[in-house]
């Protein structure tokens, strides 16, 4: 089939749905490409770039959305791209379809298929077509970027000769995607972070990025704010008010504030009012990643930057994966080039939209002259709703010591058996072996017990255990052949020599993997 790209009509859009590089990936399935003169270019890919990736330049839409079997785009259609579309015909965009039912209605009328991207299901199998996903990640990193532009100082603390410069303070609300994405790049900047979310399990995967998670002292255990589908859920009033209160608590001591707090189809919740605002300091920043949806603070003027009247500057900014198109356009490319994966399985240029597959029929909204939106639960929901395992019960010190008694007892019971069957099973080889052969063979057993007892008491520090119980083996090697070294028989000699020559290449090996392993770890 033909897969086409227009330009994207959208004011100020310079993201693209195709690039030369996943167009080369769509034909290895078996489609032909094409895309409207000039979509490319405000992302940085030439209409020569796509010519030499074997993708057919076709000067206007009209003629774009005529010939191509599947339409591939950025934003959410327009009316007149919505009624180009014809029956039997591929549209793959964003498309918003909880607040578009006019336009989902006419392609159903017209008997095209529209798949959402912001529809993908967030599943594992999924996560490779998760545009969603793909764009808050950029919009989370441009943040950063985009506060640092508009902050007066730096965002690492500094000594000069001029003086001390104290790191910036940044507060991220909001440890989803774009949350995490903000983090990342605040640490990675210098500055001192704090994260906050209504899900306390994500307080691990702040404090692992190097941020400090805002813990709130709030009684009621029930609030939680986990939910499904890859989103927090709304907190209650009690919440909300004592969240509000630790905001106020921080606002006069943060520099800049990252807001990420969305729900899809819900207005932004507002987590950071008037009087927080007027708190901070003259030359702090908020970035509100919510300004689509109303704001995450009060003040946000949709696609506007202000600055208020104590000289806090806010930005509502709505296109921030469009302010880095050529890696936006990267990463929804291939989004699609995903998508387009799992519709052609046989990769001979045919789609097979199979409405059984969790992916497909999530991502599908309308579909054979229907509106198929919205879609039922993924099956895999049924696994993750699976009843929890009940804690184990709290011992009490009696029954502790009890349990630990009756392990020890147990462990003893084992060794005295093994050793009783050891010790029977030497009484049986001393019956019919030479005295010569059991006094090396009583060695030997002697030998093996001391040395496992050696190996495996080895503390594993910057090592992994494996390395350090084959450095310990090394080493016993290598105990014995200086031992046998000194022996009259050159074979023996020759042997010893070996040993101690490959033990000592697997001692030397080991601790410098070990050390090229820590220094991926470091800063240069």
């Amino acid at each position: 089939m033909k897969i086409g790209t227009p330009k994207e009509v959208h004011e100020g859009e310079a993201r693209v749905a195709m690039t030369p590089e996943s167009a080369q990936a769509l034909q290895k399935l078996g489609h032909e490409c094409a895309i409207e003169a000039g979509a490319g270019e405000k992302a940085g890919f030439s209409d020569a770039d796509y010519k030499a990736a074997g993708v057919e330049v076709i000067k206007t839409a009209a003629a774009l959305w005529k010939t191509c079997d599947i339409v591939a785009k950025v934003r959410v259609p327009t009316d007149t791209e919505v009624k180009r579309l014809r029956e039997g015909q591929t549209l793959i965009s964003f498309f918003n379809p909880a607040e578009n039912e006019k336009h989902m209605k006419m392609a159903a009328e017209k008997g095209a298929t529209v798949i959402a991207m912001e529809m993908v299901p967030r599943i594992s199998r999924a996560q490779k077509m998760d545009a969603l996903s793909s764009m808050a990640n950029i919009a989370g990193y441009r943040a950063v970027i985009e506060a640092g532009n508009n902050f007066g100082r730096f965002f690492t603390g500094q000594v000069t000769a001029a003086g001390k410069v104290p790191p910036a303070k940044v507060l991220v609300v909001g440890a989803g995607v774009a949350g995490l994405a903000a983090i990342g790049t605040s640490t990675s900047l210098g500055a001192i972070t704090y994260a906050f979310d209504v899900r306390p399990e994500v307080a691990e995967q702040i404090e692992s990025m190097g941020a400090e998670f805002v813990f709130l002292d709030f009684a009621d255990e029930t609030q939680d704010g986990a939910s499904t589908g890859g989103y927090a859920a709304p907190s209650s009033p009690e919440f909300q008010a004592k969240q509000l209160e630790k905001f106020r608590e921080m606002a006069p001591d943060i520099d800049i504030v990252i807001t990420t707090a969305l729900i899809p189809n819900r207005p932004a919740p507002k987590l950071w009012t008037k009087d927080m605002v007027e708190m901070m300091k003259p030359g702090s920043v908020i970035i509100d990643l919510a300004a689509e949806r109303g704001g995450n603070c009060d003040l946000t003027v949709k696609d506007e930057k202000i600055v208020t009247d104590n000289g806090v500057t806010i930005v509502g900014y709505t296109d921030f994966p469009s302010r880095m198109a050529t890696q936006s356009s990267t990463l929804y490319s291939t989004n699609i080039r995903h998508m387009m994966t799992d519709l052609t399985p046989e990769k001979d240029g045919v789609v097979v939209h199979d409405m059984e597959d969790d992916v497909i029929r999530g991502a599908t909204v309308t579909h054979g002259g229907e509106v198929t939106y919205p879609p039922p639960p993924p099956k895999v929901q049924a696994i993750a709703a699976a009843p929890k395992k009940e804690a184990p019960k709290e011992l009490t010190p009696e029954e502790k010591k009890a349990q630990e008694l009756a392990a020890f007892k147990k462990q003893t019971t084992q060794q005295v058996g093994l050793l009783a069957a050891g010790g029977f099973l030497v009484l049986l080889v001393g019956t019919v072996a030479p005295a010569s052969f059991m006094q090396h063979f009583i060695v030997f057993l002697l030998s093996v017990f001391v040395g496992f007892q050696v190996i495996w008491n080895v503390s594993h520090s910057l090592h992994t255990p494996l390395m350090a119980v084959t450095n310990a083996i090394s080493s016993i090697i290598i105990l014995g052949a200086l031992i046998q070294i000194g022996s009259s028989s050159y074979l023996i000699t020759l042997l010893a020599g070996v040993g101690i020559f490959m033990a000592a290449i697997n001692i030397f090996g080991g601790f410098l993997v070990t050390r090229r392993m820590l220094a991926m770890f470091q800063k240069s």
